[in-house]
């Protein structure tokens, strides 16, 4: 896709989708994060074909398809309703594309075969909808849309109706599916932790534009600002004035409250300047020892405590910062109570200064 735009109306001239420019490679797991309203499903109805593009261009194996119908350019979609036909077995949803396409009895019923192998769920030919739980109507929907071979899938919110254990299984099933097959596939999603297990890049999408795109581990670890990293994961940010650049990106800050933090900047940054640097809370570490105030330690007193199982966050008052420390119980032997003091520290690679 190449410069899409999208603009609903022209009442105040807002657009849904502004200058969004994609490459999707053969095989690849692209998908689609961003909070509602923020162009992502639109973006994906058109390159469906569903939406006409207010301008820009989408192309399919090098060829502009922006004029094609949706049925001619051989992609499949998976909705969250799932779009069952109610009345009709699994077989015939199955089989339903390949009908409308003409194709032979034989050829049906083999790609069928195939298809319901491939969600495992055969045995359930002559089943209908109502007879399935949630998540074998999705394997259903995305058997549907496999059968007839598509250039590419298109999936939005696929699993936004199922539970969250449900959920976390068929991520791991499409995510076979698609590599078993080489199969490229745009996916939308407001769920972070959704984008992250299962996309080989990410695009995160805000008020119609891409922010920024890339791999995971790209996203989560180096977020060029602060909207990325506040979305994509839990991010605290300190603000700072730079009060020195040493070598290799090492920058040192001062805090309105006049606690000297070390950070990391890939780029330039000039003295005096005021800026924005976020840390992931798993990345601070908490001890009990008081510590002294400093780049390498900061004291602080906890003033909430959130159990989640396997971790538990603290919520730490430093000079009248509040930072979220996400702290591993089965590393973690201390037992703390809201009120205690506490000090914090980092490595400053891991504090990193934000472009904005």
């Amino acid at each position: 896709m190449d410069r899409l735009w999208k603009v609903f109306g022209a009442r105040d001239g807002s657009a849904a989708v502004s200058d969004v420019t994609l490459t999707i490679d053969a095989g690849e797991f692209l998908t689609l994060l961003g909070p509602s309203g923020s162009g992502k499903t639109t973006t994906l109805m058109m390159v469906a074909g569903f939406v006409p593009p207010t301008s820009g261009e989408i192309y399919i194996d090098g060829q502009p398809v922006t004029k094609i119908p949706p049925q001619r350019r051989n992609l499949s979609m998976v909705f969250q309703s799932y779009a069952l036909f109610p009345h009709m077995t699994v077989e015939r949803n199955i089989a339903f594309p390949l009908e409308v396409r003409r194709t032979t009895r034989t050829v049906i019923r083999e790609r069928v075969r195939e298809a319901l192998e491939m969600v495992q769920l055969a045995g359930y030919e002559q089943r209908r909808p109502h007879e399935l739980s949630g998540g074998q109507q999705q394997r259903v929907a995305l058997a549907r849309a496999l059968a007839f071979e598509p250039r590419a899938l298109l999936m939005d919110e696929p699993l936004g109706a199922l539970d969250k254990k449900l959920r976390q299984h068929m991520q791991l099933e499409i995510k076979r599916i698609q590599r078993s097959l080489g199969l490229a596939v745009i996916y939308v999603t407001h769920d972070q932790e959704e984008a992250l297990t299962m996309s080989d890049r990410i695009a995160i999408m805000n008020e119609g534009r891409i922010e920024q795109v890339g791999p995971p581990e790209e996203l989560y670890d180096r977020p060029i600002n602060r909207f990325v990293a506040d979305f994509v994961g839990e991010s605290n940010f300190l603000e700072g004035t730079v009060r020195g650049v040493g070598e290799d990106g090492l920058v040192t800050l001062e805090h309105p409250s006049g606690q000297i933090v070390q950070a990391f900047r890939d780029g330039p940054v000039q003295r005096g300047t005021k800026v924005i640097a976020a840390i992931r809370p798993e990345r601070i570490s908490l001890t009990d020892a008081p510590g002294l105030d400093g780049p390498d330690g900061w004291r602080g007193q906890i003033s909430d405590i959130i159990y989640g199982g396997d971790f538990t966050k603290y919520k730490v008052d430093v000079g009248g910062q509040y930072l979220i420390v996400k702290v591993q119980n089965h590393d973690d032997g201390h037992a703390r109570a809201v009120g205690d003091i506490a000090c914090i520290s980092w490595a400053p690679l891991h504090l990193k200064i934000l472009d904005g």
